[in-house]
């Protein structure tokens, strides 16, 4: 477990972003602020166009700028301010120490190019210690618990299914060895049994390397056994944060409470799911 009283390994504090367009300016996050331990887990859970997503795209400074531009706030990572950094000094981070998994792993794998040799790049970019990236590369394969890494590392990304793409995605992220590993919305476009082979796996990658996991997700099931804590964001703004065991048992918040009661349960007799009364959250948002 990660040491409670240690110097955060990543602060984010009053982070605010927008995005600019001829007709008008939105403001996609509103004053965020969280932290994460070294080794922790940290759930982000909200609705499509809460921010999380935009959130994390800003740890690695991964937004357009234009239309995005950060109006305020602090990314500190290993006590630097990311948001402060020159570009080739933020190469440093982003990618080798701040790893990112998408919800689409074949929008994210090059369809050109085979798995070894964008294996082999990320190694190249990140990893000038290996002498020997192909092996380096076959045992981070092996590692995700793909069974023929041979075969996988001389395939294309079309000729592997989903799954597989994902476990792939997870693999270029461990070669480099980061202690942030961004996991955004990792289970999205996979079946639900591939959906908890990947969460076991991360689960697994956690444990054995000791690297942290910031999960973003819209779907509190998946959220309990997995994170460590939970921040709950709606519009922009984080409303409710805490351990997730005393966050699931007690949430405060109404959308918290909106959201959890959204999750289907085996063997519940209501024939609907709850609704979301967003007139009564919007006002709840607003300063009276």
């Amino acid at each position: 477990m990660p040491d409670p009283n240690a110097t955060p390994l990543l602060e984010v504090s009053d982070l605010s972003i927008e995005f600019e367009s001829a007709e008008r300016t939105v403001v996609a996050v509103d004053g965020v602020s969280f932290s994460m331990a070294a080794g922790s887990t940290l759930a982000v859970v909200g609705e499509s166009g809460s921010g999380k997503s935009v959130t994390a795209l800003s740890l690695g400074r991964l937004l357009p700028s234009p239309p995005a531009r950060i109006r305020s706030g602090r990314v500190v990572f290993e006590g630097i301010d990311l948001l402060t950094l020159p570009e080739p000094a933020l190469r440093h981070y982003r990618g080798g120490k701040i790893a990112y998994v998408f919800q689409e792993p074949s929008t994210s794998l090059n369809p050109v190019f085979s798995v070894g040799f964008q294996l082999s790049e990320a190694m190249a970019l990140h990893r000038h210690d290996l002498a020997d990236r192909r092996g380096a590369g076959l045992a981070a394969l092996t590692e995700v618990g793909i069974r023929d890494p041979e075969r996988c590392w001389r395939s294309y990304p079309h000729e592997l299914s989903g799954g597989m793409q994902q476990r792939v995605m997870i693999a270029m992220a461990l070669v480099c060895r980061p202690r942030l590993l961004v996991a955004d919305e990792p289970t999205t476009a996979l079946d639900v049994t591939i959906q908890a082979q990947i969460l076991g796996l991360l689960r697994e990658i956690r444990s054995r390397f000791g690297m942290a996991i910031l999960l973003i997700t819209h779907n509190f099931g998946l959220v309990k056994g997995f994170a460590d804590h939970v921040v709950v964001m709606f519009r922009g703004k984080i409303v409710e944060q805490g351990p997730t065991d005393s966050l699931l048992a007690s949430p405060r918040h109404p959308y918290t409470q909106a959201l959890i009661a959204c999750v289907p349960r085996l063997g519940d007799s209501k024939k609907r799911l709850a609704t979301i009364d967003y007139a009564r959250l919007d006002s709840l948002l607003t300063p009276s």
